[in-house]
């Protein structure tokens, strides 16, 4: 689950290419994270729950604790809104040997860590922490904490300290179930402004765009019930509806679209619109 789908191989020794081998893999689109980070938060969260589930296989491999070497966001792919790695050519199963903490030395560009030298002569979780702190840097610290619930953010702030500091809670406890249940399960008082509800109705344009969306066009955003659609709406100085759809999220969260006008409502039986009444 976590790296490439192999669906085939080929080998083939010709005078031209000898040793040729030819893999046939599931497709994937190449990480930019530049484009991540302008994808909603509940998208980034999925992605570093999967790699989370990497790291956790890496350290618990059938050959023993895994450490990519070269562990940059260029090794990776999206594939169905899931992260995978891609290129094994640098992963090594080899733990450090040493004969005192002072040969377990880990240097990185921000900070330097010394673990403990195992009686074996083998540094401990050497390859686990090298992957855990790569992780961090390279992901959690862009992805977690970058627009994410106010209601998470001090949970989320201590995942990603734990996980750069490698104290005894940063082993692989990153994005973890509890907090995907408190962001699914997140339910707001609504405010005190009213709204008219139209079943089997639709706002089919009066679009506006907002930050993240789910739509370039419009302004699509995922809540966990009517009453955050509320707060949303009433957020925006523009938004003066919203339209509840059938489309759910990764998380189970509904798809709302949110638009300033409701002049023309038209009619489907798979929506919800609920029009802000003013005085």
């Amino acid at each position: 689950l976590c790296c490439f789908q192999l669906y085939g191989y080929c080998y083939q020794d010709s005078n031209d290419i000898p040793d040729t081998l030819t893999t046939i893999t599931e497709l994937g689109s190449p990480l930019e994270m530049i484009q991540l980070l302008q994808t909603s938060w509940e998208d980034r969260f999925r992605i570093c729950l999967s790699l989370v589930r990497l790291l956790h296989y890496l350290a618990h491999s059938p050959l023993g604790s895994v450490t990519l070497l070269d562990f940059r966001p260029r090794q990776f792919v999206i594939v169905d809104g899931e992260l995978k790695v891609t290129d094994l050519d640098d992963a090594s199963v080899e733990e450090s040997s040493c004969t005192s903490n002072s040969d377990c030395f880990m240097e990185f560009p921000a900070r330097n860590f010394t673990l403990p030298c195992s009686v074996e002569g083998r540094c401990q979780s050497m390859n686990e922490k090298r992957n855990l702190y790569n992780a961090y840097r390279f992901f959690f610290t862009y992805l977690l904490p970058h627009s994410a619930p106010s209601s998470l953010r001090p949970l989320l702030d201590k995942i990603v300290n734990a996980t750069g500091n490698h104290n005894k809670h940063g082993n692989a406890k990153y994005p973890s179930p509890s907090v995907n249940s408190e962001f699914t399960q997140k339910c707001v008082k609504s405010a005190n402004t009213q709204y008219r509800r139209v079943p089997e109705a639709h706002i089919p344009d009066e679009n506006y765009r907002c930050w993240p969306s789910y739509h370039h066009k419009g302004c699509l955003l995922s809540v966990f019930d009517v009453n955050e659609a509320i707060e949303i709406c009433d957020s925006y100085s523009q938004c003066k509806a919203f339209v509840l759809t059938n489309q759910t999220t990764w998380t189970g969260r509904q798809l709302v679209f949110f638009k300033m006008a409701s002049n023309h409502i038209v009619p489907d039986p798979d929506k919800i619109t609920y029009v802000k009444v003013t005085d």
